[in-house]
């Protein structure tokens, strides 16, 4: 191999392109190749597709042997130099007869663990857990059905570490402001949607790679028997922040489970209490400037300027200037053909009130009026 070459295959970008494009792979902590094999995972459904992937490619591998090793024997004791003569024939019927039916009888072999493993990757009946998992640009949303539980997951890197103003973070572009958060040793059902364009909810160490397709359902479940975070991500170029969707999974015992869910079921609650509340103009500030940067600044920028030719400037806009009407109908229905997309079930009525008081009373903006999350009820409820 010339250096140039060696220098190419042997470079850590090649690495990491080949580690990517191997699909489901380990990351590498020895600062070498790395697994370029599958992760085996820590469910029956990820367990299962490693077991069928490892006894194809062995037998993928005993077949490269024989045929290569045949093929390579005939040409080495069949050469000119040793004076053999080539043969002259067309046809052989127990040849024909062998390649035939010996790859029928491999396929058939290879067919019966294959299809085993199919039926328990779509068997998703009898689930502990049904969770409604639908993804947006850039965010994943998560309800447990019949809990009253329903939240949003969104990147929680920050925009400095995004653009270089400030050093990436262990967890750069792998972090979330709320993962999802199931228990250990439940068969946990996901019914996975999109809103807008299509998305794909993956998770390697779960096996469970299913497509997010707007007005479509699919389903996968997931049984896992051992705590901690499991990361994955959006695998379908979804627009311009397709990298800033990952997916985070935490796996609690079931003790802790049920204490969180308790937890989010009282924040519910609280939440529901709070719509009819009274808010102060510098309450609505606080918590606005909280929503905007976790779910406006992406696009609008920090300081309200947005980029110009892409995202327009909420600061001096005519629309947050104008009439309070207008400003929340913007959030509530979002703007055709934009990216600007409905947060009517991306955000609370409290959310959705706070952020929108926030952004025509912030930077150079001084509208002065206030608005209250009764006020987005009443929208919602007069459309």
């Amino acid at each position: 191999m010339s250096k140039r070459a060696r220098a190419l295959f042997c470079s850590p970008l090649t690495t990491a392109i080949l580690t990517a494009a191997a699909g489901g792979v380990s990351a590498s902590t020895d600062g070498g190749m790395g697994n370029l094999n599958m992760v085996r995972g820590v469910t029956e459904v990820s367990q299962v597709a490693y077991d069928v992937h490892m006894l194809m490619m062995w037998i993928c591998t005993v077949i490269g042997v024989v045929v290569f090793g045949f093929m390579f024997y005939v040409m080495y004791a069949h050469r000119k130099s040793r004076g053999v003569e080539a043969a002259n024939f067309h046809e052989h019927l127990g040849v024909e007869i062998a390649w035939t039916v010996v790859p029928a009888l491999i396929l058939i072999f290879m067919a019966i663990p294959a299809t085993s493993a199919l039926l328990k990757v779509y068997d998703t009946d009898n689930a502990d857990i049904d969770i409604k998992v639908t993804g947006y640009q850039w965010k994943w949303q998560y309800e447990y059905l019949g809990e009253g539980v329903k939240y949003m997951s969104e990147l929680r890197t920050s925009l400095d570490e995004v653009y270089g103003r400030e050093p990436k973070g262990e967890h750069y572009l792998r972090e979330v402001t709320e993962p999802l958060v199931i228990p250990v040793n439940k068969k946990v059902r996901f019914l996975i949607t999109g809103n807008d364009v299509i998305h794909s909810w993956w998770v390697p160490d779960f096996g469970v790679k299913r497509d997010a397709v707007p007005g479509l359902f699919t389903a996968a479940w997931a049984r896992v028997n051992t705590p901690g975070m499991y990361v994955g991500e959006c695998t379908e170029l979804c627009g311009i922040g397709h990298a800033f969707m990952p997916v985070v999974v935490e796996v609690k015992s079931e003790e802790d489970y049920s204490v969180w869910l308790a937890d989010k079921k009282e924040q519910a609650a609280v939440y529901a209490s709070t719509v009819g509340k009274q808010w102060s103009p510098q309450e609505l500030i606080e918590k606005g400037q909280q929503v905007y940067m976790r779910s406006c600044a992406g696009c609008h920028q920090p300081d309200g300027n947005g980029i110009a030719g892409v995202f327009p400037a909420v600061n001096g806009s005519a629309i947050v200037n104008g009439p309070i009407d207008g400003h929340i109908g913007i959030l509530i229905n979002g703007v055709a053909g934009s990216a600007m997309q409905s947060f009517a079930d991306q955000l609370s009525e409290v959310d959705l009130a706070a952020v929108i008081h926030y952004k025509r009373n912030a930077w150079d903006n001084a509208v002065g009026d206030v608005v209250q999350p009764i006020d987005i009820l009443n929208f919602k409820n007069a459309q």
